[in-house]
Order: C-alpha cells, then sequence, then structure tokens
C-alpha cells in the first residue's frame, strides 16, 4: 500500500523569528512538512523549481521581489503550486491583487495557529481561504465595481440597473448570464430575497441558481464563488 505523502511547504518571508516559529506550527502537524525557507521573492521561486513544494506561504512586504510579483511568476512557471499569502496588511487591494495574480488564500499574520492550519488544509483541498477580517473589505471593494457586457459595455435592458461588481464573460465560464447576475449580487452582500426583487424572479429561483453556481464552481459557500470569479478573470477590477 502507497503512503501518502505529507504536504510540502515553503515559508517564504524575510522576519527569521517568524519563519520559526511558522515552521515549528506547521512540523508539529503529522501530514505537513516544511521543506524549505527563504527571505525575498527572487529565492521562493528558485526554492520551487527544486523542491517542487504542495505550498508556498508568502509574505507580500520583502526586499527584491515583493510577494505580489513572485506570486504572479510563481504561477506562471509552477501553476500547481498553491500559494497563500500570510501578511499583516488586510488592505483588500493587496487581497485583490494576489488573488488575480494566482494566490488561493489570504491570511493575517495575527491569526491562531489552529486557523492557520485549517486554512492550509482548505486550500490542499481545492478551496480559496480568506480571511474573515478581510472579508468584508473585500465585498465593499466589489460594491464599487461596476457591471459589463461581454464587449466591456454597460449592461442593456436584461441587466440590472444599479452598480456592482464588473463581469466580463470568459470562454472557460461555467456560468450562464443570469447566473452571472446573480453572482454580481451575492457579491454586492444582497439577500436571496433582494436578489429576486431586483431581477424579477422568486427567492425559489435565486436559490436555485445560486446553488447552481456554488455546484459548477465546486465550492461551499458565497464568498468562495466570488474568490473563484475573481481568480479566473470573471470578475475583475
Amino acid at each position: 500500500m502507497e503512503t501518502k505523502r505529507n504536504v510540502q511547504i515553503v515559508i517564504a518571508d524575510d522576519h527569521q523569528l517568524l519563519r520559526e516559529g511558522v515552521k515549528r506550527i506547521l512540523n508539529m502537524e503529522k501530514d505537513f512538512e516544511v521543506v524549505g525557507e527563504c527571505g525575498d521573492g527572487i529565492q521562493v521561486v528558485e526554492l520551487c523549481n527544486s523542491l517542487r513544494p504542495d505550498v508556498v506561504l508568502m509574505d507580500i512586504n520583502m526586499p527584491v521581489e515583493n510577494g505580489v510579483v513572485a506570486t504572479e511568476r510563481l504561477k506562471e512557471f509552477f501553476p500547481e503550486i498553491k500559494v497563500i499569502i500570510l501578511s499583516i496588511h488586510d488592505d483588500e487591494t493587496y487581497v485583490f491583487e494576489t488573488l488575480r495574480k494566482g494566490a488561493s488564500g489570504y491570511l493575517l499574520k495575527d491569526m491562531e495557529a489552529e486557523s492557520l492550519i485549517n486554512a492550509i488544509r482548505s486550500v490542499v483541498a481545492g478551496h480559496a481561504y480568506i480571511h474573515p477580517k478581510v472579508t468584508g473589505k473585500l465585498i465593499n471593494q466589489l460594491r464599487r465595481m461596476t457591471y459589463l457586457d461581454p464587449n466591456g459595455i454597460g449592461g442593456g435592458d436584461q441587466t440590472p440597473k444599479e452598480a456592482g461588481v464588473k463581469y466580463i464573460h470568459q470562454p472557460n465560464s461555467p456560468l450562464t448570464r443570469r447566473e452571472a447576475e446573480v453572482l454580481r449580487l451575492l457579491a454586492e452582500g444582497k439577500s436571496n430575497k433582494s436578489i429576486g426583487e431586483i431581477l424579477f424572479i422568486s427567492e425559489k429561483t435565486v436559490k436555485n441558481h445560486v446553488s447552481s453556481i456554488l455546484q459548477k464552481m465546486e465550492v461551499e459557500d458565497r464568498t468562495q464563488a466570488v474568490i473563484i470569479a475573481i481568480k479566473n478573470g470573471w470578475v475583475t477590477l
């Protein structure tokens, strides 16, 4: 019987003390193994080239090359490696930018050890994970976006009139136009009842659309659906 490989992790942070602390926490888990660590964005790409870890915990503020640039380069060369941002910044701009560059998660350094472990497990399982403290700010940022049709033009008669997320249909999107409209309103924090009123459909129909969105995107909740849409370029600034 083949033994399952431990989740191999690289830590990229320019503070050695923090790296040591995170390393101790993760190595206490039987299925986790920290296989490398470094202090700048150039080194992390080089490490991943030789070690091919499953996960990189990436700081944003690093010398030589910051975590945003390093994330983009890492996902370009090694798309199978999961990148999780571990930062002190709770600004939604950083969240959006790193998600757009390919990160699968955004965590804050003040989170508890158990939450860090659970977040890594969630990302390894194929989910996106955003620290609860920045989720609200993420939604507020989405509210400031504008909705566009496939040609990048403000919506026609069938499109909700109020401002919301910018949705651009991509060939790889599994969503119908109506589902995309529901997703837009979910991102604004609308309830099923409110979505029904805006789109002139029943609350039951909205629930059916939400279930279809979650199933098609293979996620468990609404926030994850919005995050996946951002990562895939269906929702953008």
